[in-house]
């Protein structure tokens, strides 16, 4: 396996190279760097970047993750949306022109089983070319279904590749198995997904040694998983509840450097840039090698809408209690807070001020249909 690789102290020839661009350098070379980075995006992906946006079906979890919004542990107003909710907050979406959708769902079998992911996905397949989801890891039978009724990527963050720290942030649930997690890209392609996203939320472990574990995840699935495209998300920690403050800084200097050392060892691999950044970061990333933006996001269900809102309950530590003083305009807690508020009209408008060019649809199934 490839983190045995890296703890024998000897990683591939690409890995050193990146390894090799994440260390300290001068602002000219790091101007050096940022050139080369955007000369090749510019090769392999013009000046478009795709638009996207996350749309939460639930914020119910049965994980103790300590750094995260959803956790079983804290006391938040919780809900998950029926099927025809998920449709009204879909549609709004669309009218914003987003033909890209990114359905997540907290990781809770009671709430997110018996084929209400399935039946989400087929409710939006006619209508949204492009689904994706950010779901609780499956085994493969599970997830075929799924591909099945129209989505065609999976998106499942590793969050942390330290195995030191892992058990330390994660204390109950299913997502304590790091393993199992680790596996979950490789069952997801066996399924049939055309296109995986794989992460680490920095702020959890050194970024450096974060960065070589994840650089050597992507080497290891690019060949082992070579039918598929993937993407690859460099997410900061956000306030959330829970009120975690992260021991380990990824500084914004750090984090561009970080983007483009991607670019250049990975020239064809998908970066995704999300609203957790601030909208003057993002305006400046954007043009360095970043090909896939979410936009005017929200990070609760029935966010965009309201829809669900009937429907809320407050639970601590997997209990439901008696919620007082909630009104008509109470919403579900968000998984965190983003950082870029901006209109999804103001987002294309700096994307078009820069030069670049937003893309809503890039894919649809028609593509594999038989003539």
């Amino acid at each position: 396996m490839f983190l045995d690789v890296l703890r024998s102290g000897r990683p591939s020839a690409l890995v050193r190279r990146f390894s090799n661009l994440l260390q300290p350098m001068e602002d000219s070379e790091l101007e050096k760097l940022a050139r080369q980075s955007v000369s090749l995006t510019r090769q392999n992906f013009g000046r478009t970047i795709r638009l996207f946006a996350p749309l939460y079906l639930s914020n119910e979890c049965i994980n103790s993750c300590v750094y995260c919004g959803f956790s079983r542990e804290n006391a938040i107003l919780r809900v998950t949306l029926e099927v025809d909710q998920m449709v009204e907050e879909a549609r709004h979406l669309k009218a914003l022109g987003f033909r890209n959708l990114l359905l997540v769902a907290g990781e809770h079998p009671k709430f997110v089983s018996n084929g209400y992911l399935e039946r989400c996905v087929r409710a939006l397949s006619a209508e949204i070319p492009s689904i994706a989801l950010e779901v609780a890891p499956m085994e493969t039978p599970e997830y075929e279904p799924l591909v099945r009724a129209g989505a065609e990527a999976l998106v499942v963050y590793q969050e942390t590749y330290d195995e030191g720290v892992y058990p330390d942030l994660h204390t109950a649930g299913p997502k304590k198995d790091f393993a199992w997690r680790l596996k979950c890209p490789e069952r997801a392609y066996e399924a049939g997904f055309r296109r995986i996203g794989i992460g680490a939320l920095f702020g959890l472990s050194e970024w450096r040694r974060e960065a070589c574990a994840l650089a050597a995840h992507l080497e290891f699935l690019m060949r082992a998983c070579w039918k598929a495209q993937f993407t690859l998300s460099l997410p900061r920690l956000r306030p959330c509840a829970g009120e975690f403050q992260p021991s380990f800084l990824l500084e914004d200097r750090d984090l561009t450097q970080l983007i483009c050392a991607f670019r250049v060892c990975f020239p064809q691999v998908g970066l995704v840039l999300s609203t957790r950044e601030p909208a003057s970061l993002r305006d400046a990333l954007m043009p360095l090698g970043i090909t896939m933006m979410s936009a005017g996001s929200h990070t609760e269900p029935g966010g965009y809408t309201g829809q669900g809102r009937d429907a809320l309950h407050l639970t601590i530590r997997g209990k439901t209690v008696e919620a007082e003083n909630l009104s008509e305009s109470s919403s579900a807690t968000e998984q965190f807070s983003i950082a870029d508020t901006r209109s999804v009209p103001e987002v294309v408008e700096a994307m078009a001020e820069r030069g670049l060019e937003a893309v809503w649809k890039d894919w649809d199934s028609a593509i594999l249909a038989e003539v």
